[in-house]
């Protein structure tokens, strides 16, 4: 099908951006990869009466290293992640589980950014972002503030950023050496969505765990941490009881969708599955 009559703007600054979404309203929205937005406009789901392309906006792009933290801009594609020295180097899990986003035609047009501002539990971002204890920069008519983003999603197509609000950077601390990393996704096929999918960061002391992350992909109505599985590891070693016991406290929050790809209690398994596999994996990776 063909989208609806639209009007096209290709701002050169965010300054530029963000006065085109406060003067255009709710008739206006953001296009970052297109690769969600796109599609539903081709089916008439969306109907925007105003595209504000924000691919010319040098700002939004680039990845750096300032003070312990690695700044992504919004607009860098997943390729640029998977090939960037800075995040292989500082935050490995982002360039591995990029690779397991959809194909390479997609990740030369699809951003980080994009992926996390649209809030969907599918995407691979939002879990990940809150494994690597990530802050957003949101820059609006207002000036900028920050997100962390675990506050940042809250439900289905549901985020903190404000329609007049532009995702700029994203925040995350550098990893320390010694920290071990995994994001496990099931899936259909390549190209195809997370059944489920499980991101862990995790630190030793000794033998005991000082430090753990355990987030969840498309297993819920947003992307989830899951605190009672952390707590059921922290202090502790890492033997099969107590991965069980993680993977148990993960799966009793999950809360997905009956679709092609399984039923309730199928993504719930997987999701324990990947739970398993990720602590494992990650386990190995700790120095």
């Amino acid at each position: 099908m063909i989208p609806p009559r639209f009007e096209y703007h290709a701002p050169k600054s965010i300054g530029e951006a963000i006065k085109l979404l406060t003067d255009l309203g709710d008739s206006a929205k953001l296009l970052a990869g297109g690769h969600s937005l796109l599609p539903m406009m081709k089916l008439r789901f969306a109907a925007p009466e105003h595209l504000i392309d924000i691919n010319r906006i040098p700002e939004l792009r680039g990845v750096r290293e300032e003070n312990g933290q690695v700044i992504i801009g919004s607009m860098t594609v997943e390729n640029e992640v998977i090939n960037s020295p800075i995040i292989q180097a500082k935050l490995p899990i982002l360039s591995d589980a990029a690779k397991l986003i959809a194909d390479p035609q997609v990740r030369n047009r699809g951003t980080i950014g994009g992926d996390i501002a649209h809030g969907d539990p599918g995407n691979d971002h939002p879990a990940l972002a809150m494994a690597i204890d990530a802050t957003f920069v949101l820059e609006g008519p207002g000036g900028r503030r920050t997100v962390a983003a675990s506050d940042f999603f809250f439900g289905t197509y549901m985020t903190a950023l404000a329609e007049n609000e532009v995702l700029c950077e994203i925040h995350a601390p550098a990893f320390p050496d010694g920290t071990g990393y995994a994001y496990e996704k099931l899936k259909r096929k390549t190209g195809d969505w997370a059944t489920a999918g499980c991101a862990v960061v995790m630190r030793k002391n000794g033998d005991s765990i000082s430090h753990i992350r355990i987030t969840l992909t498309n297993v819920a109505p947003t992307a989830l941490r899951a605190h009672e599985a952390e707590a059921a590891l922290l202090g502790k070693s890492l033997d099969a009881a107590n991965i069980a016991a993680a993977a148990s406290a993960a799966a009793a929050i999950c809360d997905p969708a009956e679709d092609l790809r399984g039923d309730v209690e199928y993504k719930t398994a997987m999701a324990s599955e990947m739970v398993k596999r990720a602590l494992k994996a990650a386990a190995a990776r700790c120095a």
